[in-house]
């Protein structure tokens, strides 16, 4: 696993004891992934890559459950965070007529998703709170070669 943080880094359920490697039929690196289920895949960088995340549905205890929601990828300034944009539509009575809004979306992005830029569109998954401000998982990542001025309402 790669370790770049000061404290140990490992999946809580590998056990990393030299003896049960030994036994394993599984030679290489163990490790613990799974099916979020609605019909998401798991990513193969999830199933054979190194990395350690706590926050991460594939391969951490975090469960997606509640609302499935698509934006568009804004910042990438954070570490393993990124900011997505919602646009949507709302009716004015008065006027009977559309007015474009839009709400912005701190949201947590696995190492699993490795090239991801400003401008994708991503699939995100809720699920418990994670920090102050996200409660939302990256759960897919799909190219966009749409101009950046351009909207679009998910």
């Amino acid at each position: 696993a790669e370790q770049v943080e000061r404290a140990f880094q490992k999946q809580g359920n590998v056990n990393l004891n030299k003896k049960s490697l030994l036994m394993a039929k599984n030679k290489a690196n163990p490790r613990w992934y799974k099916n979020i289920g609605l019909g998401f895949k798991t990513p193969r960088e999830a199933i054979h890559g190194t990395y350690i995340d706590k926050k991460c549905p594939f391969t951490g205890p975090v469960n997606i459950r509640g609302r499935i929601l698509t934006g568009v990828v804004k910042k990438m300034k954070m570490q393993r965070t990124i900011v997505i944009r919602r646009d949507y539509l709302h009716f004015v009575k008065k006027y009977r007529r559309f007015e474009k809004r839009h709400k912005n979306l701190s949201v947590h992005i696995s190492p699993c998703f490795r090239d991801v830029t400003v401008g994708d569109v991503v699939t995100v998954g809720e699920c418990r709170p994670l920090s102050k401000t996200i409660r939302f998982n990256v759960i897919k990542v799909a190219k966009s070669s749409v101009s950046k001025k351009s909207f679009r309402k998910f």
